[in-house]
């Protein structure tokens, strides 16, 4: 890779907008900038303080924020955790790179990454944590991974080797402490790029002790649309992940009944005995209360949601305290200043949103995702992007940031311009899910727009909904088919079609062609 002054070339390139510090930097010959990439599982951005949260505070995902910018419009290309590793890892929709879902996708590891782009471009590059893409690693100068979902106690990982290894102690801090240790393992002549990738929050929810019981002096407020009725959509009313029907006192909320087997759940099972202790000490207590009150009806549906906003925030509170500890650790070894990092979930999730937990949907809560990144003396501290930007621009981003040449074929698009000039950008959005089994959401695909999202349900559900989103902010209302919004319906439906034809999915159009 030719030598290059980065940072003062990016931000000559870059200085005409108002994200971008005017600061002068040092020069740092034949070398780009470090490139840390978070991925945690799960996590809402409602859960986030940076994004206005009551829930909890994070102080460390805002202080990515708060030292460089907050993307308010990010978004995911297909709301499920294997594919959206795969678009990450490879810039492509998942119809292009071949892992569509959780059930019976492998990813080919022999195509094409922006991993492998750095490693040609003389990088060093690390995978440490969550994988879950059912192949092994490739382009990777080191990685150790959790087999499948991981485990939140006492972990095991897949070694480069072939072995096996189980690592004592909680999963979060697990994954920081390996990465600390190839951090300072790592050839420091050469620029690395490490993923960081998070089983938390995964479902079941489970804290590390330290954070148990953290948010039990809480009440949370019930979402507005928490006894959603789903008047008008079809698709939600077939769904299997509400919290009053689907949520399992024993596998999600750990209250265990004789005939509700542990085995259900086998982080417990891993725990050494102090852990156990400790996990007893807090849960047992709960259970022979909830006990003592017989629940039904909606008191009993409002304390499973109470139970679990407990438990998924104590589960995101070790989270954002690891992110802390990378944070530190960049300080402490004067890494700060040459070292970009980006932290987003892969997808978002429902914290009791019409009456849900888990994601897939194009609504909202699933659809977007937190995305914040901090590129000292390039990004001006304390930014905020209104810009569409999506999973999918992680590839070319970080490639654009590396100096690395950007293979034509990567359909996501470098956020840099996207902070430069708020006018570009996309005008639209454009989501395809395709998982048929878990939690009965029916496939579909569509776009959402500044003021408009069109979603066309297939194989469960075959219809259309369309909302606007100025008015109806929390998709509540399908207006598809009402007087008034037939020429609306008209453009956006051909807007679905160029975005389409300009990611040339074929599945899509070919539930369009069928009717």
């Amino acid at each position: 890779m030719k030598s290059y002054k980065f940072r003062s070339l990016i931000a000559a390139l870059l200085c005409s907008s108002s994200l971008f510090s005017s600061a002068q930097t040092q020069q740092h010959a034949s070398k780009g900038p470090n490139i840390i990439i978070i991925v945690s599982d799960d996590h809402a951005y409602q859960s986030i303080s940076a994004y206005g949260s009551k829930l909890m505070q994070t102080p460390n995902i805002d202080r990515i924020a708060n030292e460089g910018v907050k993307f308010n419009k990010a978004y995911v290309t297909n709301s499920i955790c294997g594919p959206s590793r795969a678009v990450i890892l490879t810039g492509k929709y998942s119809h292009k790179n071949g892992f569509k879902d959780n059930e019976s996708s492998i990813f080919n590891g022999d195509q094409d990454t922006f991993i492998k782009q750095l490693k040609n471009g003389g990088y060093q590059t690390a995978w440490i944590g969550k994988w879950h893409l059912e192949s092994k690693p490739q382009g990777f100068d080191f990685w150790q991974i959790l087999p499948d979902q991981g485990q939140y106690y006492n972990p095991n990982f897949n070694m480069m080797d072939g072995s096996k290894k189980r690592i004592e102690g909680y999963v979060s801090n697990v994954i920081e402490d390996v990465t600390e240790q190839w951090l300072d393992k790592r050839d420091t002549t050469k620029p690395f790029c490490l993923v960081i990738g998070h089983k938390a929050t995964h479902r079941v929810w489970l804290p590390d002790t330290a954070d148990l019981g953290s948010f039990d002096q809480v009440k949370f407020p019930l979402p507005a649309n928490f006894y959603d009725s789903y008047k008008g959509r079809e698709a939600a009313k077939i769904q299997d992940m509400s919290i009053e029907k689907t949520m399992i006192m024993g596998y999600d909320l750990k209250m265990f009944g004789s005939d509700d087997a542990e085995s259900l759940d086998g982080n417990f099972k891993r725990m050494d005995p102090k852990q156990r202790a400790a996990v007893d000490a807090y849960y047992k207590p709960i259970q022979t209360d909830f006990n003592k009150q017989k629940l039904s009806g909606n008191a009993l549906t409002e304390w499973k949601f109470q139970r679990y906003l407990r438990d998924y925030l104590s589960t995101a509170k070790s989270l954002d305290r690891n992110i802390g500890r990378t944070l530190d650790y960049l300080d402490k070894n004067n890494l700060k200043e040459n070292t970009v990092i980006v932290y987003l979930s892969d997808q978002g999730f429902y914290l009791g949103e019409h009456g849900w937990f888990d994601k897939r949907w194009i609504y909202e809560e699933s659809f977007r995702t937190p995305m914040v990144m901090r590129y000292p003396d390039v990004i001006k501290p304390g930014s905020v992007s209104e810009n569409f930007v999506m999973n999918l621009d992680i590839a070319p981003t970080v490639l654009d940031i590396a100096k690395v040449n950007i293979p034509k074929d990567i359909q996501g698009e470098s956020m840099l311009s996207a902070l430069k000039d708020h006018k570009k950008g996309r005008k639209a959005l454009y989501y395809h899910y395709y998982e048929n089994g878990e939690h009965s959401v029916s496939p579909h695909f569509g776009i959402r727009t500044r003021g408009y999202k069109l979603i066309r349900f297939y194989k469960r559900v075959n219809g259309w909904e369309l909302y606007d989103l100025k008015n109806d902010p929390h998709e509540m209302h399908n207006i598809y088919g009402e007087k008034g919004f037939g020429k609306i319906t008209a453009n956006l439906k051909k807007e679905l079609n160029t975005q389409i034809d300009k990611y040339d999915d074929q599945d899509a159009k070919g539930v369009l062609q069928k009717n």
